[in-house]
């Protein structure tokens, strides 16, 4: 008979079995004050039911499953036909038709959907972020496809849908389909312009043949593309259907898939176009003016998908530190750990706060706020996605080893955490195009400063800081040195308006005083020790 060497003690529950978003205070507060009232029932109880979803140990199984067991690729059949497939987890495929009826694809045509889709969005990041990526890219296609009204009213329905449908076969013939993008090329990545990939017409009106490459081409299973080649009047967008109408495939080359450092579930291919058919999407010349609105909405999802990786981040160490002790005491009553809580926490509502009010822009859609994105949404994907990675580490310390270990969970969130700040343009290429928007369209600057400007008044430290910030728009020459100094502040001035707004006294006191005062160290965990830092990891803590 085996003797018992030792009992199980002092290790905290699973976090399991619980409701994501009604646990999440600063994301059911922006989902209420962003929506219309006559909306928040409906998704409230929406939004609770994904979010129990999320919190339920099978679903978190299907995200454990979709990295363990990562996409293969498969060129060839066994009798040497190609085939250029990529083959997935059965967790993968449940986890895209959970998010694909859930909505994640469907915001453009419903009352408060971008709103509603974003904190779903969020929710559904904690539970997986490679399934992500194509829920991202067919959401984001919906602008670049409305250029042309033929093309959206072909597509859009099919976009939209809240139907998963996995076989490839024609678009017609499928109740919902998915899209992937293909921009960058080897030699020129964010330089779209120095993309080689050539177009040639067709005798078809707006079909064209394209010869080239692509070096990254995410969820390359997708059915359908939204491409950047060169045309004969310069650099244009196509689409790329994966089958053609007549059931035959088109030419989809693919070489090889990304051995990426995280995102594992999630295939990035290497892929070559050889006579391939596409049709033309705008104008020719006009491929990035084109293709902009959708590169736009991804540039959300990366800030809304940090923000989910944030929050996921904390949830685990707040509730780790609840549930152990050392030295006598729970560590998250430990006036140290309490500090290095409260920090992550902030940050983290930070991120939510800001994420769902881009979002609602995007639901109000007028000239105002049109002009705020232009601005808030690089300044965003710039600052939120640049925080990700050091909190996630930071909240995987707080477990100790456990939080070193693949069980965990956190090694998965620490490999994702860089990710949204390199994709959809990397900090250089967000922090130049805020610099473009400061000197070409100065309605943006307007529409930021009136926004930050509701706020003025009501902390002495956030008029301080939005005086030291109109010092440093006063005065653009050479700035391009200084750019990402200057779109952190405008990043950090944006958020602390929106807290003291709108967040409860104890948080926007935290981040006056920790973010814009100067009034804390470099690493987290050096807040002011006067502040109320228990309430803020209470605020924190997922529980429902």
């Amino acid at each position: 008979m085996a003797r018992s060497t030792h009992s199980v003690t002092n290790q905290p529950p699973p976090l399991a079995g619980y409701d994501v978003f009604t646990a999440d205070r600063a994301l059911v507060a922006a989902v209420e004050r962003h929506l219309d009232p006559a909306l928040r029932e409906e998704a409230r109880s929406e939004l609770s039911g994904l979010g129990r979803s999320c919190g339920s140990a099978q679903v978190q199984e299907w995200g454990a499953q979709a990295n363990e067991f990562p996409p293969r690729l498969r060129t060839h059949d066994r009798y040497g036909h190609r085939v250029d497939e990529v083959d997935f987890h059965p967790a993968w495929h449940r986890l895209l038709g959970k998010g694909v009826s859930a909505g994640l694809t469907a915001a453009w045509n419903r009352p408060g959907g971008h709103v509603r889709r974003a904190a779903a969005f969020l929710l559904w990041t904690q539970v997986e972020a490679g399934n992500g990526c194509p829920l991202s890219m067919t959401h984001a296609a919906v602008p670049a496809l409305r250029t042309d009204p033929a093309l959206a009213a072909e597509w859009e329905p099919r976009l939209t849908s809240t139907v998963y449908d996995r076989e490839l076969r024609p678009a017609r013939q499928k109740a919902g389909v998915l899209f992937g993008m293909g921009m960058t090329e080897k030699q020129g990545g964010s330089d779209v312009r120095a993309n080689t990939t050539a177009a040639r017409p067709l005798a078809e009106e707006g079909a064209y043949e394209l010869t080239g490459h692509k070096w990254f081409c995410s969820a390359p299973m997708s059915d359908g593309f939204l491409v950047l080649a060169q045309a004969p009047e310069g650099l244009t967008c196509f689409l790329v259907p994966r089958v053609l109408e007549d059931g035959t495939r088109n030419t989809f080359l693919l070489q090889r898939l990304k051995d990426k450092l995280g995102n594992r579930s999630n295939a990035s291919a290497e892929v070559e176009f050889d006579g391939t058919w596409a049709r033309r999407v705008g104008e020719e010349g006009r491929g990035v003016r084109t293709i902009i609105g959708m590169v736009a909405a991804t540039r959300l999802d990366c800030v809304l998908g940090s923000a989910g990786l944030m929050r996921q981040a904390v949830a685990q160490a707040v509730h780790h530190c609840a549930h152990r002790e050392a030295f006598g005491a729970r560590l998250v009553d430990q006036p140290l750990m309490r500090n290095v809580l409260a920090d992550l926490a902030l940050e983290s509502e930070a991120a939510t706060t800001l994420a769902l009010r881009l979002a609602a822009a995007y639901d109000d859609g007028g000239e105002q706020e049109r002009a705020f994105l232009r601005l808030a949404l690089p300044a965003a994907k710039y600052w939120v996605t640049k925080r990700c990675a050091p909190l996630v580490v930071e909240a995987a310390e707080c477990l100790g080893g456990n939080g070193y270990v693949e069980e965990s969970g956190m090694p998965r969130l620490v490999r994702e955490s860089p990710l949204n700040s390199i994709w959809e343009g990397a900090g250089n290429v967000q922090a130049l195009d805020v610099l473009r928007a400061l000197q070409r369209e100065p309605q943006a600057l307007d529409a930021y400063l009136r926004e930050v400007g509701r706020a003025r008044g009501a902390d002495h430290r956030l008029d301080a800081a939005i005086k030291h910030l109109l010092t440093d728009l006063a005065d653009l020459d050479a700035v391009e040195g200084r750019a990402r100094r200057l779109v952190e502040r405008l990043a950090l001035v944006l958020q602390g308006a929106l807290l003291v707004r709108y967040a409860p006294p104890e948080v926007a006191d935290a981040f006056c005083a920790g973010r814009l005062a100067g009034d804390a160290g470099s690493s987290f965990g050096t807040l002011p020790h006067t502040l109320d830092l228990a309430s803020l990891v209470e605020r924190a803590r997922p529980v429902s």
